[in-house]
């Protein structure tokens, strides 16, 4: 039962990502098509105001949890030698880390 409740927890992640991706995405092209910023300086209060501050991490983190879902599937489907998964799955770990890192320094410093 483990492996299936795996799967299930998976396929949850790769949906719920999904779904709040693509309000986030409806949100910022209705946000600029009703009121575009006009200058950097408006960007830049419009992005670091709490809230739009908060989802935009919440879709970074959505992003790269799908991201990890997804190629790990993918991995685990198409590598069978046990010692190359291991190695690119710690490849993609760390690259997804190392951009999750970078967002968080752009957004939170």
């Amino acid at each position: 039962m483990r492996c299936a409740s795996a799967g299930l927890h998976a396929w949850l992640v790769q949906r719920v990502t999904a779904v709040y991706m693509l309000f986030f995405i409806a949100f910022l092209l209705v946000h600029f098509i009703a009121d575009p910023p006009q200058s950097h300086a408006a960007w830049h209060g419009w992005i670091m105001g709490s809230g739009v501050h908060i989802a935009t991490t919440v879709f970074f983190g959505a992003l790269l949890a799908h991201a990890w879902v997804g190629l790990r599937d993918v991995l685990m489907d198409y590598v069978h030698p046990i010692a190359i998964r291991v190695s690119l799955l710690g490849l993609v770990a760390g690259g997804l880390t190392a951009i999750g890192a970078w967002v968080v320094r752009i957004l939170w410093m």
